[in-house]
């Protein structure tokens, strides 16, 4: 039996997984197939001690303990579908823990980075026009690479300035601020429409061959600015998602209000940025205080 083929089937059909889940579950399950190849061992055949001794493997090859974590989590995963298949009769990574993550607190950019870094594109040019309404609109919205590359047209609605945004289930409405709309009226008004390849093509972001944008595809257009503005920070979209949180907590937003619209499912997710806006101001004491 194809495990690891029949167990994707059932993270997308049944458990109705992201496409970004899916992909990492398989490849960690993947993973763990072949270690257990070089053991001499099935799937089916592995006991708790066989999957303890997958993750003090991973341990001591380098890899970190956010990892083995989500290693283990997959795992979890992958037999909880094997037990409900019949395949197995116990699941041999029920009741493990997993490590204890450090949280590190997120890296964010400053105000002026943040300018710096958003004025990057030449909006002149067709591709900077297009690069800087992408750039402008992740951090108005802070929503997730996934989701900016996702967006449809449909989703847009510049007249009343704000984006739909269909993430993990659930729909919501995050604003624009005006720049963010000018820059992406110039866009869609100027350069979009010579860059399609199809006139039925609905999303909104495509890239020079005149189809959506892909995740590798922005992540290098990210590398390409930070390395222009010469910010010494690393820079990902996830650093732009951070900002615009950590940003709107320091100038007075609620913290249900950042969950709402940064898709949280958990008021926990979000509480982190008021950790973030705390070490801030201790580090700003600490410097400004005569007596610090």
């Amino acid at each position: 039996m194809d495990y690891l083929e029949e167990y994707e089937h059932y993270l997308t059909v049944e458990k109705n997984a992201s496409a970004n889940t899916c992909s990492s579950y398989v490849r960690d399950v993947g993973q763990y197939t072949r270690w257990l190849e070089g053991e001499g061992l099935a799937p089916a055949q592995a006991v708790q001690s066989d999957v303890e001794g997958y993750m003090k493997f991973l341990s001591a090859h380098g890899k970190s303990a956010a990892t083995v974590t989500r290693s283990l989590a997959s795992l979890k995963s992958f037999y909880t579908y094997l037990f409900s298949a019949g395949a197995v009769s116990v699941n041999p990574a029920k009741g493990l823990a997993p490590a204890k993550v450090e949280r590190k607190l997120p890296q964010i950019l400053t105000n002026k980075e943040v300018e710096l870094f958003l004025e990057q594109p030449d909006a002149s040019e067709p591709k900077g026009c297009r690069d800087r309404a992408m750039l402008e609109l992740l951090y108005a919205t802070g929503i997730r690479v996934s989701e900016l590359i996702g967006l449809n047209l449909e989703h847009l609605n510049l007249s009343a300035g704000f984006i739909r945004c269909l993430g993990r289930g659930k729909e919501r409405i995050i604003p624009l601020y005006p720049a963010a709309v000018r820059a992406l009226q110039d866009y869609l008004e100027h350069v979009r429409p010579q860059m399609v390849e199809h006139p039925d093509e609905r999303a909104l972001f495509v890239n020079m061959s005149g189809e959506r944008m892909s995740r590798q595809g922005f992540w290098k257009i990210i590398k390409h600015y930070q390395e222009k503005a010469e910010i010494k920070k690393e820079i990902t979209p996830h650093t732009l998602r951070h900002s615009f949180a950590a940003h709107l907590l320091e100038n007075g937003a609620d913290l249900h209000s950042i969950q709402e619209m940064l898709g949280h499912a958990d008021i926990s997710s979000t509480q982190i940025y008021t950790q973030l806006v705390n070490q801030k101001l201790k580090d700003v004491y600490n410097k400004a205080h005569p007596r610090a």
